[in-house]
């Protein structure tokens, strides 16, 4: 099939790269011309394992990118994967969406009277924001043609282009630094169309990765199936939540809330999944996703509570670990190692990794802060350029008063000896991740 994708961040670059893959042909667009020209050269703008792969052996052949939203009229469909930030009340901000819409409808004006056109929305938005990028796609086509008249025929050929025009949703559920292991092999494919010929089409595509799998398969209409996407995640966030919750009681009754979880995790009511303890949950997906949900239940008189709480729940854990590293030293003009900066190992990604709270406690309380990251050093110096920042985690932990493990990068496991390079060898570990040795002051964060 041909497939346009708009938009080439961490969502559009993975799903371009995949379909390819797939065998289908694929046009990513996106407005930035070093986005479009790194993909074109088999590059990906992102860090994500696998993907560059996937960029180096279709780019040129079933994968090209351009800034040009012409591909989309000879598409069999087209999938907006623009980003839907947070707003400051948490809700998100859909105007970049709808604008993307709105070209892809100016665009599909031009259609032949025997042609249908499917828009596919990839991005994650509320299930009330769907009217509104609707309204952006049928305006574009307005402005492209007038195409306001013309009588349904009532089989979708012919006719009024608004019967020949569908807007679906197909939420993604891709575990940053392995996307595209879990494209590859999703849990579940949900897509989301009031109408049966787009449903066909959408099948179609997904067609090779389910030849022969049993992969099920949801089908809904495009509200339902993007509330499945933030229950999905809602989900998932509150279990780390509790996670936490009961972790933090463990450490206040001196148990070892991995050992609790653990045998919590063997009942198959619950699964052993997020049941890690720790510091917190942050990323792209899961605070963005909670807060949009409340706020959307705000606006229409509803306050979760258990949501609410998820979120506090989670705020408070960077603190904790801080109050921990208090407990055994002043940090005051004292030089504080930070190991790990993105919000999660896997990825260069730092937007709302807990390294982020924890670098701005440590920097309240007039530490000196030396950061490391195997892959978002980068990203961080950006956020705080006042900061140091390392380039081995050795170099990070010498002459360090503290330690703070905040994102379970594998390599941190083995620094064994570095630690008595330390002025005080006392580590704060967020995320389970330093075996407790002789010589080291050591504080699990949970346990």
């Amino acid at each position: 099939m041909k497939v346009t994708v708009v938009g080439s961040g961490y969502v559009g670059t993975t799903l371009a790269a995949c379909l390819a893959e797939a065998g289908h042909e694929v046009v990513a667009i996106d407005i930035d011309p070093e986005v479009v020209s790194a993909l074109n050269e088999g590059h990906a703008p992102i860090h994500e394992p696998g993907l560059d792969a996937l960029l180096e052996r279709h780019a040129g052949d079933r994968l090209r990118a351009t800034t040009s939203a012409d591909d989309v009229a000879d598409s069999d469909l087209t999938f907006l994967a623009i980003g839907t930030p947070s707003t400051e009340d948490g809700d998100i901000d859909v105007s970049a969406l709808s604008a993307a819409a709105r070209d892809v409808g100016t665009t599909l004006a031009g259609l032949e009277p025997d042609e249908r056109g499917l828009v596919v929305i990839k991005s994650t938005v509320t299930p009330p924001s769907i009217a509104t990028v609707r309204e952006a796609l049928f305006d574009g086509v307005a402005d492209g043609a007038g195409d306001e008249g013309g009588e349904s025929n009532g089989n979708g050929t012919g006719g009024c282009l608004r019967d020949r025009l569908s807007l679906a949703t197909n939420p993604e559920f891709l575990r940053q630094g392995s996307a595209v292991a879990d494209f590859q092999s999703p849990d579940k494919i949900v897509l989301g169309t009031d109408d049966e010929w787009a449903l066909d089409r959408l099948e179609r595509l997904y067609e090779p990765i389910v030849a022969g799998r049993e992969i099920p398969i949801v089908r809904t209409d495009p509200e339902t199936a993007m509330m499945i996407k933030y229950a999905n995640n809602a989900a998932l966030a509150t279990k780390i939540s509790l996670a936490n919750d009961l972790g933090n009681l463990c450490k206040e009754f001196g148990v070892d809330a991995y050992e609790v979880m653990a045998a919590v995790g063997l009942d198959d009511r619950i699964g052993e999944r997020f049941l890690r303890s720790g510091v917190g949950y942050g990323g792209s997906c899961f605070p963005k996703d909670v807060d949009a949900l409340r706020a959307a239940g705000r606006a229409v008189g509803y306050d979760p509570a258990l949501l609410n709480a998820t979120v506090a729940v989670n705020d408070r854990q960077p603190e904790r670990l801080l109050e921990l590293l208090d407990a055994h030293v002043d940090v005051a003009g004292e030089r504080v190692a930070v190991l790990g900066l993105a919000f999660k190992p896997g990825t260069d990604d730092i937007r709302n990794s807990r390294a982020i709270p924890v670098i701005e406690g440590l920097l309240e309380r007039g530490a000196e802060v030396v950061g490391y990251d195997p892959v978002a050093t980068e990203r961080m110096r950006g956020r705080f350029p006042e900061i140091a920042y390392a380039d081995t985690a050795a170099d990070a932990l010498a002459d360090a008063v503290g330690a703070l493990v905040v994102t379970d990068w594998d390599e941190f496991a083995a620094l064994d000896d570095a630690f008595d390079t330390m002025a005080t060898p006392v580590v704060i570990d967020g995320r389970r991740v330093i075996e407790r040795r002789e010589g080291i002051t050591y504080e699990g964060l949970t346990w």
